[in-house]
């Protein structure tokens, strides 16, 4: 535990005031050459409480996170302003769009993501942008409702069933899907969904909630090394880990960690850590700027590629 500490405390520090317009959507400046990223991995763990994670003051469930912050950035305050619900979260990350569409799959995000126009921009194989998730109601992140769109530029998808009639597997196999992928098609954006910790906390399992957080902290440092360890993404890929939301905050309610969908600040309040060649390093970011629509707008600017459609801005202050 002492090496948390002594880790924690040689983080640079960045306080950044919040009063730019939340409307500048420009991009950030790139390096004289270009960025050095040229592959995206988002890993959305799936509902963890920002109490159980980075504001436990002891960090125990997050290990390797507090290791891997040496060569990597994190806000302290990152926000999701929608909808706190898994499909609503998701879309958001992947459009940069705020939608309260249905939480079961059965509707379509009403925006491209970033993969869709990725794929449009670049006329890229559609091997070359996936969504692997646990959870099969995700699938729809690789469509959308807008005409033009609608059916078309569709990234390749890897979603949920655990071949024993579920529709929702196990993190483990999702991981080794992930890996499967990378290995087979080197794709350039990945977007990953785990949904361990969302499904223990909605079982009312405490114990199961706490060692999925674990798990998934585990798995993050697995997924950073496996991409070191590949020739198409090792130096060239930024790894971004956020939440679709979080859950209720203690206060009043009787096992509160079990739910979530709400304004309260326990929902809201979500990750944002990530590694590339083009972020700071050992870097906290204290800063009320930045939201969970930002991070397609983020995506397309390290890929230099135009979004269309949304409404966040570039996460500036994460950059070198």
């Amino acid at each position: 535990m002492k090496k948390l500490f002594a880790i924690i405390t040689t983080l640079a520090v960045v306080s950044v005031s919040s009063c730019s317009d939340p409307k500048d959507v420009g991009p950030a400046t790139p390096y004289e050459n270009g960025y050095k990223t040229k592959n995206v991995v988002l890993l959305v763990v799936d509902g963890p409480r920002i109490s159980e994670t980075w504001e436990d003051s002891t960090k125990q469930h997050i290990p390797n996170r507090v290791r891997l912050l040496k060569d990597g950035v994190f806000i302290s305050n990152f926000m999701n302003n929608g909808t706190t619900n898994t499909n609503p979260g998701h879309s958001a990350l992947c459009s940069g769009v705020y939608e309260d569409i249905a939480n079961d799959g059965t509707e379509l995000p009403g925006y491209p993501s970033v993969m869709q126009q990725w794929l449009k921009y670049t006329g890229a194989d559609k091997t070359k942008a996936w969504i692997v998730a646990s959870k099969d109601k995700l699938e729809v992140l690789n469509n959308c409702k807008l005409a033009d769109w609608n059916g078309k530029y569709q990234p390749s998808a890897d979603c949920g069933t655990d071949g024993n009639g579920s529709d929702y597997r196990s993190d483990v196999i999702t991981m080794n899907q992930v890996k499967n992928v990378m290995k087979r098609y080197s794709p350039n954006i990945l977007v990953i969904n785990l949904k361990d910790v969302d499904d223990r906390g909605h079982n009312k399992d405490s114990i199961g909630y706490i060692n999925a957080i674990k798990a998934t902290d585990k798995s993050i440092t697995e997924l950073w090394d496996y991409i070191q360890a590949l020739g198409e993404y090792k130096d060239k890929t930024t790894l971004i880990v956020s939440n679709d939301h979080g859950r209720h905050t203690a206060g009043t309610r009787r096992n509160a960690y079990t739910s979530h969908g709400d304004a309260c600040k326990g929902c809201r309040h979500i990750e944002f850590f990530a590694l590339g060649p083009d972020f700071k390093k050992n870097t906290i970011i204290n800063t009320n700027n930045y939201e969970q629509i930002d991070v397609a707008s983020t995506i397309a600017e390290l890929l230099q590629f135009p979004l269309q459609y949304a409404k966040g801005k570039v996460i500036k202050d994460a950059f070198n």
